[in-house]
């Protein structure tokens, strides 16, 4: 091909989609080759380069396509990233500080070096690469070899049929919500949040299944539905040790790269809720048996409730599922108040004119019971702008004590208590079980989304 054959008609022709030249002599099948080879090029999906090129290289590669080529051919994305750090200080040779690719491989390994750089950040600021997450990677990808390797033997022993129990539904959800989030991270080029999503969070929802599994054991199809997600969602950051597990531990045929994304139902963020709050509830608890039977660190009125810490305890778990009294009606005029297209609400004295002219605000007493709504108020405004309207229910989008009673053993076991029992805040005979304790009741009243527990010798 000579500079001279290159005539604005074969520019067109090739690049912007002209006609097909009629004077120039270079043959049919050449010019079509030449067009099938830009077209298979362009155009181009992502170009990846350092920040301090966006004001020169990359916004004249905008420019450039722009004023060349038709919208068609334009530049799909561009993905920029800092400087790479190492072990939080600048690479540079005169200090030492320096580490190559060959280096790191040799040093960790290929697939802790991309987990480490996986984690070391996502956009433009500046990346860390830390040696010491490098060294955990290889621990812990071991050690989740090993564990694959003891439930593949141990398969004989595990609960068969489909997943029934609560527990079950939560791990299944958790993975379901796993596939979702990595899948949208990788799509972003967001790889330390892939990385949290698809084997950090992952791994935590294993441990907490296997926590709450108890005696009845976990279920094995669920197990091995877990260790083919794992596997494929970590595999663009740790291929060698994903396509091990695949090939050698899970016996699949063909390679992990090319097995596909994971499927996966839409999550029940209903049901993540819910275990958000049976999990909540279990810490809360603990603190409250902690303090109840060693008494508080701060001194309070009336001398604090102790309990002999080698009795057998009974624990008594009070709820309310639903606001009532002042608090409802605050929750109402919010709701009045809010507007969900701009999730925001109307001026500060417009509420309070609402609640003024309310059946709070006709009280006698209603001085003194501004005083407790104003925090209210605010705390229901500010959860709500984050969670969105539905902070403003009267009761949460589940039963807790649904939620409560299927987990029974899971709190006991949790809380080493020798028996648990789950009670309406507004039964009256529930209060009186409480006994003389029913006081710590009154100091701490149970609310939706926050139970409260007490604990007696048995």
């Amino acid at each position: 091909m000579k500079p001279e054959q290159m005539t604005d008609e074969v520019w067109d022709f090739v690049f912007c989609g002209g006609p097909q030249p009629q004077s120039s002599d270079i043959p049919s099948s050449v010019l079509n080759q030449m067009k099938q080879e830009f077209e298979y090029w362009y155009p181009f999906d992502l170009r990846v380069s350092g920040k301090d090129l966006i004001q020169n290289h990359l916004t004249f590669c905008i420019y450039n396509h722009t004023a060349i080529m038709s919208k068609r051919h334009w530049p799909r994305g561009f993905r920029c990233n800092g400087h790479l750090m190492l072990n939080s200080e600048k690479m540079s040779k005169s200090t030492g500080n320096f580490k190559t690719l060959r280096q790191s491989i040799e040093e960790f390994s290929a697939d802790a070096t991309r987990f480490s750089l996986a984690d070391a950040g996502d956009g433009v600021d500046d990346a860390n690469f830390v040696s010491e997450t490098a060294n955990a990677a290889i621990l812990r990808l071991t050690k989740e070899l090993s564990w694959m390797e003891e439930v593949l033997e141990a398969e004989s022993s595990l609960r068969t049929g489909p997943p029934s129990t609560y527990a079950d539904r939560v791990f299944a959800n958790d993975m379901n919500i796993a596939v979702k989030l990595t899948e949208q991270q990788y799509q972003d080029f967001m790889f330390r949040e892939a990385l949290k999503t698809g084997f950090y969070d992952l791994q935590a929802a294993r441990d907490e299944y296997r926590l709450s599994c108890g005696t009845g054991g976990m279920n094995r199809d669920l197990l091995w539905r877990f260790m083919d997600v794992q596997t494929r969602l970590i595999a663009p950051i740790c291929p060698h040790y994903a396509e091990y597990v695949w090939r050698v531990l899970l016996k699949k045929d063909g390679f992990v790269v090319k097995a596909g994304w994971p499927l996966a139902a839409s999550p029940d963020l209903t049901l993540r809720s819910a275990n958000k709050y049976l999990q909540d509830s279990i810490v809360l608890m603990r603190k409250l048996l902690q303090k109840q039977i060693f008494g508080s660190k701060k001194a309070n009125k009336g001398a604090p409730v102790t309990l002999q810490t080698e009795e057998k305890l009974r624990g008594l778990i009070y709820v309310n599922e639903q606001y009532d009294g002042w608090k409802a009606e605050c929750l109402r005029i919010l709701q009045n108040k809010y507007n969900r297209t701009t999730s925001s609400f109307a001026p500060d004295g417009e509420i309070m004119d609402a609640l003024k002219q309310s059946s709070v605000g006709q009280a006698s007493d209603f001085k003194k019971i501004q005083k407790l709504c104003m925090p209210f108020l605010k705390f229901k405004k500010d959860e709500a702008i984050t969670l969105g309207a539905q902070a403003l229910d009267l009761k949460l989008p589940f039963g807790e004590i649904d939620v409560l009673q299927e987990n029974l053993d899971l709190i006991r076991r949790q809380l080493g208590l020798e028996e648990v029992e789950v009670l309406s805040a507004t039964d009256p005979n529930a209060l009186t079980m409480a006994g003389n304790l029913v006081s710590l009741l009154q100091q701490n009243p149970p609310s939706p989304g926050n139970p409260t527990a007490i604990f007696l010798a048995r």
